[in-house]
């Protein structure tokens, strides 16, 4: 657990009381019965290989993703009870880093799971720190004009593919040590390959907690990595369509994983914090890839504002924008639908770079 390991600070000192997910009761986790993790997508998995052995929640509201986030007072407290804490070891969410120092430190009967152990990550020269990852939600008000896809609910983008090999080559495997300073991307999850190593990495520590139930959870594991190793084939015959594929994401970079996958080139005029806002120099410079690659659709992150969007494609000869997820999150809608992550990713994800990405002249 010392991937940019920020310093210790208490959970709770001097962060004003954030009020927890509506799911979560005072109740919900005593006894030991469950478990916490530390955002929507880990949430899902969890459950999926928990299956009925053992449930898991997230403090994180619908409608928010979790970084930069600012725990209540009374969270560690709750995370003393759980069975384990699923999280990931990365500055984005530095609360999380936190919470699992002070676990560690004083509750020897929570399971720590960490899903980026042994998993290759991709470096960035922009380093992630606490104030660099925070939330810029806007709820479920995202009004979209008449000439936009509505990818919500998506028609049937499930296709299949020859099966391609996932090797990643040698200059994605990083020391230990590499990871100092928070310079990597921590948006591992969104590569449905990287998304199978994790699961597994969760099986693996359930089966720590209960191991009678091992095989159990092995099955969950595996039937869930079917789905995304079809996700996978989705993608695959997605850019098999085109000749060099580019496209816009007017948000932050939170695709670069997609992208080196499926060798796609997403243009972006922010970094990979939600924090950082483009000069009018990188607007400027969008707007000239947008209309010198005869772009149509401008992609933006659905937990984001989509002003860059509206900007880029009402400066440009670009006609529509539509709402990417970066599966962090979710929303009241998709959780009305019953959505998870695998859901966001095929029937938001895919067919919105179908209708963004382009051939490279």
């Amino acid at each position: 657990m010392d991937r940019s390991r920020r310093s210790f600070l208490s959970i709770g000192a001097g962060v004003g009381a954030t009020a927890v997910a509506g799911c979560l009761s005072d109740s919900d986790l005593q006894g030991s019965e469950g478990g916490y993790a530390a955002f929507f997508t880990l949430q899902d998995w969890a459950n999926t290989v928990g299956g009925d052995h053992i449930t898991f929640e997230t403090p994180i509201d619908v409608g928010d993703m979790g970084h930069g986030w600012s725990p209540s007072s009374d969270l560690i407290t709750e995370l003393g009870t759980a069975r384990a804490f699923i999280y990931i070891d990365s500055p984005a969410f530095s609360w999380a880093q936190d919470a699992a120092d002070v676990i560690e430190r004083d509750y020897d009967d929570v399971t720590l799971v960490d899903a980026f152990d042994d998993l290759d990550l991709l470096e960035t020269d922009h380093e992630i720190t606490h104030d660099d990852e925070h939330d810029h939600n806007e709820g479920d008000d995202h009004h979209q004009d008449g000439d936009e896809h509505d990818h919500d609910e998506g028609d049937d983008h499930h296709q299949d593919g020859d099966e391609h090999d996932h090797d990643e080559g040698d200059d994605h495997h990083q020391d230990e040590d590499e990871h100092d300073h928070g310079q990597y991307d921590p948006h591992a999850w969104i590569d449905p390959v990287r998304a199978t190593e994790m699961v597994e990495t969760i099986a693996d520590g359930l089966a720590r907690i209960e191991p009678d139930h091992e095989e159990t959870f092995r099955e969950n594991a595996a039937a869930y990595t079917d789905q995304l190793d079809d996700l996978d084939r989705q993608f695959r015959t997605l850019v098999s369509d085109f000749d060099g594929p580019i496209g816009v994401l007017a948000s932050h970079d939170s695709f670069r994983y997609l992208q080196d996958r499926y060798g796609f080139v997403l243009h972006t005029p922010t970094e990979i914090s939600p924090d950082q806002s483009p000069s009018q120099s990188e607007i400027a410079e969008t707007i000239e890839f947008v209309d010198s690659n005869g772009i149509e659709t401008v992609l933006y992150d659905r937990f984001e504002s989509d002003r860059l969007a509206r900007t880029i494609v009402e400066n440009s000869d670009a006609t529509s924008r539509v709402a990417v997820s970066p599966a962090a999150g979710t929303t009241e809608t998709w959780v009305e639908k019953d959505w998870g992550y695998v859901d966001q990713m095929a029937e938001i994800n895919v067919p919105a770079l179908d209708v963004a990405l382009v051939s490279r002249d």
